[in-house]
């Protein structure tokens, strides 16, 4: 009887083995769909290279997406210029079971050009699919090969991509000729299987079982959590040129000899640089009037056009059409400077991307070029794409990082300035005078340097109209009437914008039986709390360094009385310091507020330690003065 129940259950268990399709959810675990808006089931990278110009990429992935935050996942998008093609390609849809609902045909893949937003020249393609499912979950896959005339960079890996996404499966292989040269990275402690039979290399890397992370605030990113490789070559050749990537002074020399004979402009040209020089005192001043020259005349355009896309337009070129990338606008600024005897160096940058790593130098560490201009006490970087920065501000993207400068002899790493807290500033007086409880007239002047003339650049840009709108939206000060609005940015060669915004407030006193409360911090207060995070997984840290001074004057009218102010307030922690002081005379409550924030990157562990000095800031935001009526 024992023998003849097990066999039953033998046979009932086959069978529904056997109706469960491979990629049913039913056999996803569960701690991998905790948290998770997408689960890749099996991902397949392989690169085999052929030699020093030429490879091929095999591609495979299988994922399932569990709701509609995931659809911007489902899709392929696969990207290929005249140096690449891609074919092969196989596209398939199912259903939760794992059933298929659809496999794509070579009719639904748009194949397109890749012009972005910013740029006119661009030969790069994209094939792409939107996998659109009605039903959740469902699941995607899809898969393509791709043949590389030119080897610049390889294909990077990375197991989780993003937050809110678990991985069953995923693989990184490379193959090569034992012979060919070439470098990679990983994360610290991830494992290479690597083996040599009848003359190939062979590497690979896997991830299994990786759950899920949800989003967390502030986070640097991922790279601690996810298993990746970067791999690049050494020697290479693309597009006629070629070099070698074992060193950043062999980078940099390659750089320089792209633009070999690229610094002449037309005679016509000459002359009209060094007459609009010719009164200047010194150096700086010459400099200072062809970066104006620049932001006034040329416009950015982003070129992609083969080598197009790390070699400079010729300044000749971007004299005579008055636009160009990155590239094209600091080599043509380059250019001016050299025929007024200033000599420049073109940098390459990682913009908002970490320091070049400076022992391993490869080419998608930067994503960009700025100028350095070498004078007499100090160096100035000049961002040559930015109409509105004052010459020397880089802005926070480009602030403070190794970065790549390129010289004759080749690459120099060097780092560009930071910008401390102090830099960072915005400072605020405002004038709040009570006529009554009811009329209120409120003025504020406030100056933002730095990072914070960046982030408050645009406003300067937008219409009257836009800028009231979004006084209105924003003011933490309830507006009754709108008086009057002003952004500008008075002195050109500084990064400082001063505001002044003027209004009637709707009523500011609270009262409690015979009592008025009057909340202290009116224009720049910490309202909530950041949630504590346990076993938090990912860094972090703020954007960048800042200090916030802001001071009010309450003007009280005649017959108030303070009866009851805050005593002084001092906050200090490793992520920053908080001060606030107030004081009443003749009338008058003197709030003041000083934030100082640190840009460290800081570990996981660290975060309930900042949300409680968070949770001292905005509980000190929340001081009250208690103000009585005379009858």
């Amino acid at each position: 009887m024992i023998k003849y129940t097990l066999s039953i259950m033998f046979v009932i268990c086959s069978l529904f083995l056997k109706g469960q399709s491979t990629w049913d959810i039913a056999k996803i675990p569960d701690d991998l769909k905790k948290d998770a808006i997408i689960v890749i089931r099996n991902e397949e990278q392989f690169l085999d290279i052929k030699g020093v110009n030429a490879a091929k990429y095999d591609y495979k992935i299988t994922a399932t997406i569990f709701s509609k935050a995931g659809d911007d996942f489902a899709v392929m998008e696969e990207v290929y210029d005249k140096f690449s093609n891609i074919y092969n390609i196989k596209a398939v849809l199912y259903d939760a079971a794992g059933n298929k609902i659809k496999e794509y045909k070579n009719s639904d893949i748009k194949d397109q050009s890749l012009l972005s937003d910013f740029s006119i020249f661009e030969d790069n393609r994209v094939k792409r699919l939107k996998f659109v499912s009605n039903t959740y979950p469902y699941t995607i896959e899809y898969s393509f090969s791709q043949d590389f005339k030119g080897l610049l960079y390889f294909p990077q890996w990375r197991d989780i991509k993003d937050f809110g996404m678990s991985v069953e499966k995923s693989s990184y292989t490379i193959q090569k000729d034992k012979n060919y040269q070439m470098k990679y990275l990983s994360r610290s402690g991830l494992q290479v299987d690597s083996t040599t039979t009848a003359g190939k290399t062979l590497y690979k890397w896997n991830s299994n079982h990786v759950a899920a992370v949800p989003r967390e605030p502030l986070s640097i990113g991922i790279n601690n959590v996810s298993s990746w490789v970067t791999a690049s070559p050494n020697l290479f050749e693309y597009d006629g040129s070629s070099g070698n990537f074992d060193t950043w002074k062999n980078f940099g020399h390659w750089i320089y000899k792209l633009n070999a004979g690229g610094n002449n402009l037309p005679d016509a040209f000459k002359i009209k640089i060094r007459d609009l020089t010719k009164n200047a005192q010194s150096p700086h001043e010459k400099m200072a009037i062809l970066y104006r020259y620049l932001q006034q005349n040329t416009r950015y355009v982003s070129v992609q056009l083969g080598i197009g896309g790390f070699k400079p337009v010729v300044a000749e070129k971007v004299a005579t059409i008055n636009y160009g990338d990155c590239k094209g606008l600091s080599n043509f600024m380059k250019a001016m400077l050299n025929e007024v005897g200033i000599q420049s160096h073109l940098v390459m940058i990682g913009n908002r991307k970490p320091s070049l790593n400076e022992q391993y130098s490869s080419i998608g560490q930067a994503n960009h070029m700025i100028l350095a201009v070498p004078l007499k006490n100090d160096t100035t970087y000049l961002e040559c794409t930015s109409s509105y920065y004052p010459m020397g501000f880089i802005g926070y993207g480009n602030a403070n990082r190794k970065v790549l400068l390129i010289t004759e002899e080749g690459g120099v790493l060097v780092k560009t300035p930071v910008y401390t807290a102090e830099d960072n500033y915005q400072i605020s007086k405002t004038k709040i005078t009570f006529h009554n409880e009811n009329d209120i007239d409120v003025l504020t002047n406030t100056r933002y340097g730095n990072s914070q003339f960046e982030d408050n650049l645009r406003t300067t840009l937008l219409e009257p109209s836009e800028q009231k709108k979004k006084v209105l939206e924003y003011s933490t000060i309830p507006i009754q009437t709108f008086g009057h609005y002003k952004c500008e940015q008075k002195d050109k060669t500084k990064p400082e914008l001063e505001e002044e915004i003027a209004f009637k407030s709707k009523p500011l006193l609270s009262k409690g039986g015979d009592k008025l409360f009057l909340l202290l911090n009116q224009v720049n207060r910490k309202e909530s709390v950041p949630i504590k995070i346990e076993n938090r997984k990912t860094f972090f840290s703020v954007p960048y360094a800042y200090q916030d001074i802001d001071e009010i004057n309450f003007e009280l009218p005649s017959g108030y009385q303070v009866d009851f102010i805050p005593k002084d307030i001092i906050i200090d922690s490793e992520f920053g310091t908080y001060a606030a002081t107030f004081t009443f005379k003749d009338g008058v409550i003197l709030y003041k507020r000083a934030q100082k924030m640190n840009d460290k990157t800081y570990p996981p562990e660290k975060y309930n330690e900042y949300v409680d000095f968070y949770k001292k800031i905005v509980q000190a935001d929340k001081q009250k003065a208690v103000i009585t009526k005379s009858m």
